[in-house]
């Protein structure tokens, strides 16, 4: 299963209604956002997001990123159990249609956009409440944070405006600096150094 691949970071996720049901959208993401690189040209991430599963890999390291500030007091205080797992939820699937339903050529501006829709219209096989559906839509359609427009795009992505958009953000922002270096095994998962 597809989830396989997820497991470390579904494990995460404590309460087992969210985590059974993001297991089930992970299991619905088309089968290249397991295969293809972050990024097409290799400009807007670090070293282990290229390459084969090089997507799968950046998802993984912003997927750490929130379980990890989500576990300092410090920061996590201000979420509950269940933001939280609903947080490490979108984080996993921020990316997941980054190359659209069809899987285009290069990534999408608008896969934020993609994305969010793809957890409203998959909301059927899942158990979310819907307010669970909005709270994974928001997130993950704003995920993108400042960065709303492009010379590429007639589109304009909504801009975080809450603790869990800007939380969804500053993970995959984090995630995507190419100072940050993260060593995996060679399953893509993240090594216990």
């Amino acid at each position: 299963m597809k989830s396989d691949k997820l497991q470390m970071e579904l494990d995460y996720i404590k309460n087992n209604h969210i985590k059974e049901n993001a297991k089930i959208l992970v299991n619905l993401l088309p089968d290249y956002f397991f295969e293809v690189p972050a990024s097409s040209t290799g400009k807007y991430h670090p070293a282990f997001a290229a390459g084969e599963a090089g997507l799968l890999r950046h998802t993984k390291a912003a997927t750490r990123i929130g379980y990890e500030l989500l576990k300092n007091k410090t920061i996590g205080y201000c979420f509950t159990d269940d933001e939280k797992d609903l947080l490490i939820t979108a984080i996993m699937l921020h990316d997941g249609l980054k190359h659209g339903k069809n899987h285009d050529r290069y990534a999408r501006f608008d896969h934020p956009l993609e994305g969010a829709k793809f957890v409203k219209e998959n909301s059927d096989k899942t158990t979310f409440a819907e307010d669970e559906i909005k709270f994974l839509y928001e997130t993950i359609a704003s995920h993108m944070g400042e960065f709303t427009t492009s010379t590429y795009s007639d589109v304009v992505l909504p801009e975080p405006h809450n603790k869990y958009q800007r939380f969804v953000h500053m993970c995959d922002y984090l995630a995507s600096r190419k100072f940050l270096s993260v060593n995996f095994d060679e399953n893509n998962n993240i090594k216990e150094v």
